[in-house]
């Protein structure tokens, strides 16, 4: 149970985190008054001391450089706004590989791609197919003024099971983009900085703000989504109330089971005594043989605890609704560290909450154990 525990809760935190770094970075990079939800996004220079890498902190893995627009998908009988990401040469797609089930990526390597990236969920309301032609109207913030619109062609269909970006983004080439807002090459929406610790995601996130420059601001992906994150904070409660309830059953069950063993050989006691032996003596042969109880249980504990845990991860047979849990099936995180820490825990808790039952040996008089029927 608490194999299963940790590895279904972290994989559910470390897939949830992935997710919403696969369509914001884990750090964003923007002007003061450069949102996202903005119909025409504010520019920032491109050319920065810190792109496209930082040199002096350690935890950042890759910065890329993105752009977004709003946009309106238009067809012969529907339509659906939708955020549109231009990205770049430097985009790092490898979350995007990992989602892809239809077509290819698209190629931003030529001047102005047409190609994009949409999702399952606003291709089936749309009734889009791959490789066919998708009309996007852009906004102006003149409202007089006329949308512009381009015809992207749709080379691959994504499904990231969280509902909440997938009905959201569209990723198309950067250089649109700079051309509808009338930008230069230099210019972009923001920049996306990726760590490759998660636990140091705020103090990283500390560091670049005091790296870049003072018209620029730093927001983690934990302030974007604090009400996802407070949520996901709710499993580490989960898995130690569980662990916890788990340990103390152990223990509980050891002890009943030290208990009969004891009373089983109250006479063996005595005659050990008889002959010389020691009071902590005879206690380490009952802790020694309630040692060797637990590993037989921890041994199986393992073999059906990472049994589960692997067909989960490689069958997938328990799935889940994305609409609550943002993904569709339970992801599992297999780490060695926690594998090593339930089972030495558990080993070494047990056998501390056996020291004391084990007392009863000393209460045992010889002469009384001795007295055979």
């Amino acid at each position: 149970m608490m194999l299963v525990a940790f590895g279904t809760g972290l994989g559910l935190q470390e897939k949830i985190r992935d997710k919403i770094a696969a369509f914001n970075g884990h750090i964003q990079i923007h002007g003061f008054t450069n949102q996202n939800q903005q119909i025409n996004q504010n520019s920032i220079p491109k050319n920065q001391d810190f792109y496209p890498q930082f040199s002096n902190i350690e935890n950042i893995e890759h910065t890329q450089a993105v752009a977004t627009k709003y946009g309106i998908i238009r067809t012969e009988t529907d339509f659906e706004g939708v955020l549109v990401k231009g990205v770049g040469n430097d985009y790092r797609w490898n979350y995007f590989e990992e989602y892809l089930i239809q077509g290819k990526l698209p190629d931003v390597k030529t001047k102005y791609s047409t190609e994009i990236l949409l999702s399952e969920s606003l291709v089936n309301k749309l009734q889009l197919e791959l490789n066919e032609q998708v009309v996007v109207y852009f906004l102006n913030e003149d409202a007089s003024a006329k949308p512009r619109l381009i015809a992207f062609n749709l080379v691959g269909i994504y499904n990231s099971g969280f509902k909440e970006f997938d009905d959201q983004f569209l990723i198309a080439d950067i250089d649109q983009i700079q051309r509808i807002n009338k930008w230069s090459e230099n210019e972009i929406g923001n920049f996306e900085v990726f760590v490759s610790n998660f636990n140091e995601l705020q103090q990283t996130s500390r560091q670049v703000y005091k790296e870049i420059d003072s018209f620029l601001n730093a927001t983690s992906i934990i302030e974007q989504y604090p009400s996802i994150f407070e949520w996901l904070s709710m499993f580490d409660m989960n898995i130690a109330l569980i662990i916890g309830i788990m340990i103390l059953v152990a223990g509980i069950n050891m002890i009943t089971a030290l208990l009969v063993l004891i009373l089983e050989r109250t006479q063996m006691i005595g005659i050990l005594k008889a002959l010389g032996a020691t009071d902590w003596n005879i206690r380490k042969i009952f802790l020694y043989n309630a040692g060797y109880i637990i590993l037989r249980g921890l041994f199986w504990g393992n073999l059906i605890g990472l049994g589960i845990l692997l067909i989960q991860k490689y069958l997938k047979p328990i799935q889940l609704n994305p609409e609550t849990y943002y993904v569709t099936e339970a992801p599992i995180s297999l780490q060695l560290y926690y594998i090593i820490a339930v089972n030495v825990g558990t080993m070494v808790l047990c056998v501390l909450m056996l020291i004391i039952p084990s007392l009863i040996i000393s209460k045992i008089s010889p002469i009384k154990a001795m007295k055979f029927d």
